[in-house]
């Protein structure tokens, strides 16, 4: 018997690869604090808020700053990646899914995006794909960042789905970790090893198959 699924989709590094522009701007930021900051210790950020990104940050560079300093740098932070965020197109978004959407959208299974970031509207609005997503559930909807659960279990009751029908789709392993803690089917995008905890692992979405998908609809 066909099992009624819905799809719910992180966005830095499955939709698009904004991971690049936080980059650059938290880099900028730890040059001003007076150190560097790589491409590596970057990947500790991954699927993490934002305040909680400054304090690894600040913590690699050993710093200790006010809470009035932490906001400023806060602020700016986010406005310097807004001003590479502005200049996003339909280019940006990442291989394979648009052939993935469609095939959703063409069987009738619902979709939607759980993120951390606060920009994630802007961004789908920005790339021409805001108003394919079913429900959005960004940073302002949650209280706690993944590995918790919820903006997944907000994803589900947004879609009107219980949570063992949705599918996650995430490149971190927090995002995993939120989806199984959902209960919910997990599939990571990117490297086996890091991502070991998902129920399935593919390096990148055009490794999705319509095979694949009927698979876990029966």
């Amino acid at each position: 018997m066909k099992k009624e699924l819905a799809f719910i989709f992180d966005l830095d590094g499955v939709i698009v690869d904004t991971a690049k522009y936080h980059y650059l701007a938290w880099r900028n930021l730890a040059n001003v604090l007076g150190f560097d900051f790589t491409e590596e210790q970057n990947e500790l950020l991954k699927g993490v808020s934002r305040v909680k990104s400054l304090e690894i940050l600040l913590s690699i560079g050993k710093v200790n700053l006010s809470e009035a300093k932490k906001q400023e740098f806060l602020l700016q932070k986010n406005k310097e990646y807004l001003e590479y965020v502005n200049k996003m197109t339909s280019e940006e978004i990442l291989p394979g899914v648009n052939d993935l959407l469609n095939f959703l959208e063409l069987n009738d299974i619902k979709y939607a995006l759980g993120s951390a970031s606060k920009n994630a509207p802007l961004i789908l609005e920005k790339v021409g794909l805001l108003n394919r997503f079913t429900a959005i559930v960004d940073g302002n909807d949650v209280s706690k960042a993944k590995p918790d659960p919820e903006v997944f279990l907000i994803g589900a009751k947004k879609l009107e789905m219980k949570p063992e029908n949705c599918v996650v789709v995430e490149d971190a392993i927090a995002g995993i970790q939120a989806a199984n803690a959902a209960k919910m089917i997990s599939i990571g995008i990117g490297d086996t090893n890091v991502l070991h905890e998902a129920d399935y692992v593919f390096k990148d979405l055009t490794a999705i198959t319509p095979d694949f998908l009927k698979n876990i609809m029966n």
